[in-house]
Protein backbone atom coordinates (compact mmCIF):
# COMPACT_ATOMS: atom_id res chain seq x y z
CA UNK A 1 0.00 0.00 0.00
CA UNK A 2 1.08 3.51 -0.69
CA UNK A 3 0.05 7.14 -0.58
CA UNK A 4 -3.35 7.71 -2.17
CA UNK A 5 -4.45 4.07 -2.03
CA UNK A 6 -7.71 3.21 -0.35
CA UNK A 7 -8.72 0.23 1.74
CA UNK A 8 -12.11 -0.79 3.09
CA UNK A 9 -12.10 -1.97 6.71
CA UNK A 10 -15.29 -2.94 8.52
CA UNK A 11 -17.41 -1.08 5.99
CA UNK A 12 -15.41 2.17 6.10
CA UNK A 13 -13.21 3.45 3.31
CA UNK A 14 -9.79 4.60 4.55
CA UNK A 15 -7.32 6.74 2.63
CA UNK A 16 -3.70 5.65 2.91
CA UNK A 17 -1.35 8.52 3.67
CA UNK A 18 2.43 8.31 3.28
CA UNK A 19 3.77 9.74 6.53
CA UNK A 20 7.53 9.12 6.55
CA UNK A 21 9.60 10.43 9.39
CA UNK A 22 9.59 7.75 12.07
CA UNK A 23 10.51 5.28 9.32
CA UNK A 24 10.84 5.88 5.60
CA UNK A 25 7.88 3.69 4.68
CA UNK A 26 5.51 4.71 7.48
CA UNK A 27 1.86 5.01 6.47
CA UNK A 28 -1.27 6.22 8.23
CA UNK A 29 -4.96 5.60 7.61
CA UNK A 30 -7.70 8.25 7.58
CA UNK A 31 -11.44 7.99 7.06
CA UNK A 32 -13.67 11.05 6.88
CA UNK A 33 -16.81 9.33 8.16
CA UNK A 34 -18.64 10.18 11.35
CA UNK A 35 -16.61 10.14 13.39
CA UNK A 36 -13.52 10.83 11.30
CA UNK A 37 -10.71 8.47 12.32
CA UNK A 38 -6.93 8.66 12.00
CA UNK A 39 -4.72 5.66 12.71
CA UNK A 40 -1.28 7.24 12.68
CA UNK A 41 1.06 4.63 14.15
CA UNK A 42 4.25 6.22 15.45
CA UNK A 43 3.93 9.57 13.67
CA UNK A 44 1.60 11.50 15.97
CA UNK A 45 1.10 10.79 19.67
CA UNK A 46 -1.05 12.64 22.15
CA UNK A 47 1.06 15.76 22.85
CA UNK A 48 4.00 14.32 20.94
CA UNK A 49 5.42 12.67 17.85
CA UNK A 50 7.58 9.67 17.09
CA UNK A 51 11.34 9.52 17.10
CA UNK A 52 13.14 9.84 13.79
CA UNK A 53 14.66 6.41 13.21
CA UNK A 54 15.01 6.51 9.42
CA UNK A 55 13.33 9.69 8.25
CA UNK A 56 14.35 13.31 8.35
CA UNK A 57 12.93 16.14 10.44
CA UNK A 58 11.49 17.63 7.24
CA UNK A 59 9.62 14.40 6.44
CA UNK A 60 8.14 14.15 9.92
CA UNK A 61 7.21 17.82 9.99
CA UNK A 62 5.48 17.48 6.61
CA UNK A 63 3.52 14.46 7.87
CA UNK A 64 2.41 16.35 10.97
CA UNK A 65 1.31 19.31 8.86
CA UNK A 66 -0.90 16.91 6.85
CA UNK A 67 -2.56 15.80 10.08
CA UNK A 68 -3.03 19.40 11.25
CA UNK A 69 -5.20 20.02 8.19
CA UNK A 70 -7.66 17.23 9.07
CA UNK A 71 -11.00 18.10 10.67
CA UNK A 72 -10.55 19.05 14.33
CA UNK A 73 -13.06 16.42 15.50
CA UNK A 74 -11.00 13.60 13.94
CA UNK A 75 -10.29 10.91 16.52
CA UNK A 76 -6.55 10.19 16.67
CA UNK A 77 -5.46 6.64 17.46
CA UNK A 78 -1.73 6.56 18.14
CA UNK A 79 0.27 3.35 18.46
CA UNK A 80 1.43 3.95 22.04
CA UNK A 81 0.25 5.45 25.34
CA UNK A 82 3.00 8.03 25.84
CA UNK A 83 0.68 10.86 26.85
CA UNK A 84 1.97 11.49 30.36
CA UNK A 85 5.63 11.72 29.35
CA UNK A 86 4.73 13.79 26.30
CA UNK A 87 2.70 16.24 28.37
CA UNK A 88 5.57 16.60 30.84
CA UNK A 89 7.75 17.63 27.91
CA UNK A 90 5.00 19.86 26.50
CA UNK A 91 4.98 21.77 29.81
CA UNK A 92 8.67 22.56 29.27
CA UNK A 93 8.29 23.28 25.54
CA UNK A 94 5.11 25.37 25.85
CA UNK A 95 5.26 26.66 29.44
CA UNK A 96 2.57 29.33 29.08
CA UNK A 97 -0.02 26.93 27.64
CA UNK A 98 -2.88 26.43 30.12
CA UNK A 99 -4.38 23.70 27.92
CA UNK A 100 -1.23 21.63 28.43
CA UNK A 101 -1.37 22.18 32.20
CA UNK A 102 -5.00 21.01 32.37
CA UNK A 103 -4.35 18.09 30.02
CA UNK A 104 -1.46 16.91 32.21
CA UNK A 105 -3.64 17.05 35.33
CA UNK A 106 -6.37 15.04 33.60
CA UNK A 107 -3.84 12.57 32.26
CA UNK A 108 -2.29 11.99 35.69
CA UNK A 109 -5.73 11.25 37.13
CA UNK A 110 -6.61 8.87 34.30
CA UNK A 111 -3.29 7.01 34.47
CA UNK A 112 -3.54 6.71 38.29
CA UNK A 113 -6.78 4.81 37.65
CA UNK A 114 -5.08 2.77 34.92
CA UNK A 115 -7.30 4.37 32.27
CA UNK A 116 -6.10 5.22 28.76
CA UNK A 117 -5.80 8.78 27.53
CA UNK A 118 -6.38 7.78 23.92
CA UNK A 119 -7.87 8.49 21.50
CA UNK A 120 -7.14 12.18 21.22
CA UNK A 121 -8.51 14.54 18.56
CA UNK A 122 -6.85 16.77 16.01
CA UNK A 123 -8.43 19.78 17.74
CA UNK A 124 -6.93 18.78 21.07
CA UNK A 125 -3.53 18.17 19.50
CA UNK A 126 -3.58 21.61 17.92
CA UNK A 127 -3.96 23.02 21.44
CA UNK A 128 -1.47 20.85 23.39
CA UNK A 129 1.05 19.28 21.02
CA UNK A 130 4.22 21.40 20.82
CA UNK A 131 5.16 19.81 17.48
CA UNK A 132 1.95 21.21 15.99
CA UNK A 133 2.50 24.58 17.71
CA UNK A 134 6.00 25.41 16.46
CA UNK A 135 4.81 28.76 15.12
CA UNK A 136 3.62 30.03 18.50
CA UNK A 137 5.73 32.50 20.45
CA UNK A 138 5.78 30.33 23.57
CA UNK A 139 7.06 27.19 21.82
CA UNK A 140 9.50 29.09 19.63
CA UNK A 141 10.91 30.92 22.66
CA UNK A 142 11.36 27.69 24.65
CA UNK A 143 12.97 25.96 21.66
CA UNK A 144 15.36 28.89 21.35
CA UNK A 145 16.83 28.02 24.75
CA UNK A 146 17.80 24.61 23.34
CA UNK A 147 18.90 25.37 19.80
CA UNK A 148 17.81 26.96 16.54
CA UNK A 149 14.30 28.42 16.24
CA UNK A 150 14.45 30.79 13.26
CA UNK A 151 11.70 29.02 11.27
CA UNK A 152 9.05 26.36 11.87
CA UNK A 153 11.16 23.44 10.61
CA UNK A 154 14.17 24.50 12.68
CA UNK A 155 11.94 24.87 15.74
CA UNK A 156 10.46 21.41 15.12
CA UNK A 157 13.93 19.89 14.72
CA UNK A 158 15.14 21.53 17.93
CA UNK A 159 12.05 20.29 19.81
CA UNK A 160 12.52 16.71 18.59
CA UNK A 161 16.20 16.70 19.61
CA UNK A 162 15.33 18.29 22.96
CA UNK A 163 12.67 15.65 23.62
CA UNK A 164 15.23 12.89 23.03
CA UNK A 165 17.49 14.45 25.69
CA UNK A 166 14.54 15.25 27.97
CA UNK A 167 13.40 11.63 28.06
CA UNK A 168 16.93 10.44 28.76
CA UNK A 169 17.28 12.97 31.59
CA UNK A 170 14.05 11.69 33.19
CA UNK A 171 15.19 8.07 32.91
CA UNK A 172 18.60 8.92 34.40
CA UNK A 173 16.93 10.72 37.30
CA UNK A 174 14.66 7.71 37.99
CA UNK A 175 17.65 5.35 38.06
CA UNK A 176 19.35 7.58 40.63
CA UNK A 177 16.39 7.42 43.03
Amino acid sequence: MGDGDQVRIMGRLFDVMATPGHTLDHISYFTAGIPALLFCGDTLFCAGCGRLFEGTPEQMFTALKKFAELPEDTLVFAAHEYTQANLAFARAADPENEDVKHALQGCEKARALDRPTLPSTIGRELKINPYLRVGTDSVRQAAGTQGVNDNDLATFTTLREWKNRFKNAIETKRMQL
